[in-house]
């Protein structure tokens, strides 16, 4: 059981963040969710994403590790501002992902807590996202106060490859 996880935005990752980063999207694209990848994820597949995230943290991509006790990563979320002129109010949540044995245990709260304290502080007062429809993540973020608008149908293959709907969510600050 996880109780407990340190939560901190990190501007950097070194080997050993990365590794931890390859290991929890093994074990969540590997568990059957939907973020991006098909299963069996390929250890190169997840260290060439997360390099390509390590190379764009900044002010407008921010990254929040969740880590046990042990140091070791259990969850993970990312803030993308709109780089848009018309978009400076907004933001995109990006792949809250949690390890399948430390969920329910508040990781993921945690995380889109201190996501959201951090887009106050920014300036920003939207924030959308998007995940599998009638997926388990549904419920968590309606439970977090985010608004469904809708479902754009077909639009991502899940990790075996078959399409699935994508719903769309968002939540004003």
């Amino acid at each position: 059981m996880i109780t407990g996880p340190q939560v901190e935005r990190v501007a950097a990752l070194d080997d050993l963040a990365l590794d931890g980063l390859v290991a929890l999207l093994s074990d969540v694209v590997d568990g059957g969710n939907s973020v991006g990848f098909h299963a069996p994820l390929r250890h190169a597949t997840a260290l060439a994403y997360w390099r390509e995230v390590a190379a764009s943290l900044g002010a407008d991509h921010m990254l929040w590790l969740a880590q046990d006790v042990h140091r070791r990563t259990v969850g993970t979320v990312q803030l993308q501002r709109a780089k848009r002129e018309n978009g400076g109010h907004r933001g995109e949540v990006c792949k809250l992902i949690v390890r399948r044995e430390a969920r329910r245990a508040g990781v993921a709260a945690r995380l889109m807590a201190a996501l959201e304290a951090q887009a106050l502080h920014c300036g920003l007062s939207l924030l959308v996202l998007d995940t599998e429809a009638r997926s388990p993540a549904e419920a968590f973020y309606r439970q977090q106060g985010w608004q469904r608008v809708g479902e754009i149908p077909g639009y991502a293959s899940n990790t075996d490859g078959a399409l699935r709907a994508t719903a769309l969510y968002f939540k004003t600050l």
